[in-house]
């Protein structure tokens, strides 16, 4: 199976990325914990943060490697849930980014903690826990994994295969525990989320950890990260409608090429069946069948 995956969806390995500078923050709160916002903050004090969106918008084959570390953290039972990150292979991903948050420190926090132990962490959380779950049932299920046009596609075009690999096969079931991750947020999404906060506690010395909401602003982030506190207002982008606007962007022009790639795959395939029913009747020869098989095939895998 992997030989074929690899077939059809396989990108060439990309070149790893330097570290150009120290990771110096790494926000570890758990999707819809005011992530969005705190990107953008740390943007405008001067920093380059990788957030969810960056593994979204980046090039494929560097989202093919978050996935790869999702399966190995979350689908590999070998390891008995001790699965080691290095430093190196973080780096190879975001080591043009002085900041991680979301996805990669969310999905991977007990690595990416042990793989940079100098680094400031903030815990982004939001203090109601239930609109915390109901904010992530809506977007992560309802708007994400139930987007069953979405997950049809994915299986057309590369790039949205390993997005899908990554969120919706194993990186959030994996977080909440879940066969699904409606399955998971439902059974244990608010245990999750504790425990979560619980983890971090424990691992990081308090000098160097902020607890921090997004109705906390700028005083407690910037006394924190040792910056000036900007003049501007904080940025606040908890909108299910922002989200839904990103979501879009992102699916539009993927899902037309999916849908372009799959009608050309089911008149590829019916070509295939085409010429061997009139090889079946001594109207074409196995040779021209074998032929048309091969152009067909590696049109199909070019394709994806």
């Amino acid at each position: 199976m992997n030989a074929i995956r690899d077939t059809l969806y396989g990108f060439p390995t990309p070149p790893p990325r330097t570290r150009t500078k120290p990771l110096r923050v790494i926000c570890v709160g758990l999707p819809r914990s005011g992530t969005e916002s705190l990107s953008q903050a740390l943007s405008r004090l001067g920093f380059t943060p990788y957030h969810g969106w960056d593994v979204v918008f980046d090039d494929p084959p560097y989202a093919q490697g978050w996935a790869r570390l999702a399966e190995r953290k979350y689908g590999d039972a070998s390891h008995g849930g001790d699965v080691v990150i290095t430093r190196a292979e973080f780096d190879a991903l975001l080591g043009h980014c002085d900041a991680a948050i979301d996805t990669a420190s969310a999905l991977f926090t007990d690595e990416i903690l042990q793989a940079y132990p100098e680094a400031k962490v903030v815990l982004n959380t939001r203090h109601d826990v239930d609109a915390w779950h109901r904010s992530a049932i809506r977007t992560l299920v309802e708007e994400g994994e139930e987007q069953w046009p979405v997950w049809f596609f994915s299986r057309f075009t590369a790039d949205m295969y390993w997005l899908w690999r990554l969120y919706m096969t194993f990186g959030y079931p994996g977080l909440f525990r879940g066969r699904t991750i409606r399955d998971g947020l439902e059974k244990h999404g608010k245990r999750v989320y504790r425990e979560h906060g619980a983890m971090v506690r424990g691992m990081v010395p308090k000098e160097r950890l902020l607890e921090w909401e997004v109705e906390d602003g700028w005083g407690p982030l910037c006394e924190f990260l040792d910056v000036e506190v900007p003049e501007e207002p904080f940025p606040n982008t908890n909108n299910p409608a922002v989200f839904r606007e990103h979501l879009q962007n992102l699916m539009r022009p993927r899902v037309t090429r999916g849908l372009m790639n799959f009608a050309l795959t089911v008149t590829s395939m019916g070509v295939v069946v085409t010429a061997v029913a009139l090889g079946a009747k001594g109207k074409v020869g196995h040779t021209t069948i074998k032929g048309v098989s091969g152009v067909i095939g590696g049109w199909v895998r070019s394709l994806y």
